[in-house]
């Protein structure tokens, strides 16, 4: 991994809630010996207590915490759990973070309706349908990988580890 060693390994675990972006990005860390930042710490208080309310972010909202994730990515050997849902956002946090590598984690929608409406989160279930709606998979052309979050955890983990690897 000599090339993400040099580029100071920016990773971000992308998807909408309830695809996994923080336990996946949690052990991918841990597997490529890097720090881990979730995305959701980084939100703004007004945001938390807007998505509790069961209020959408709007792009005036994300922006700011689109910012603090780009930052957060200045530090090398990170991964960082950020649901990075338009290609929009990737862009802005690709302009503040060059070589940022995004993992989008793809999960069947009736398995996120299920993970969603089963945890104790600030974003409630309802507002899945608004991030479905604003999802805007990765791109071919944008620097990255789409992973199916479809079998147990280490399973999972090992193939980002390759794919990070091999595009690295």
């Amino acid at each position: 991994m000599s090339g993400w060693k040099d580029a100071g390994m920016r990773i971000v675990v992308m998807g909408p809630s309830g695809s996994g972006k923080s336990l996946v990005g949690a052990s991918v860390a841990a597997a490529l010996k890097a720090e881990f930042v979730d995305g959701d710490d980084l939100h703004p208080r007004a945001n938390v207590q807007k998505m509790a309310t069961g209020h959408p972010l709007d792009d005036a909202d994300r922006m700011p915490w689109l910012d603090a994730v780009a930052a957060t990515l200045r530090r090398p050997r990170i991964v960082v759990a950020c649901s990075a849902l338009r290609r929009s956002y990737r862009d802005r946090i690709r302009a503040q973070t060059p070589g940022a590598f995004f993992v989008e984690l793809v999960v069947p929608e009736a398995r996120l309706r299920t993970r969603v409406s089963r945890r104790d989160h600030f974003m409630p279930a309802s507002l899945l349908d608004s991030q479905l709606e604003t999802l805007e998979p990765l791109a071919s052309d944008e620097p990255g990988v789409r992973v199916a979050n479809d079998s147990d955890l280490g399973s999972v983990v090992t193939r980002i580890a390759e794919l990070i690897r091999r595009a690295g």
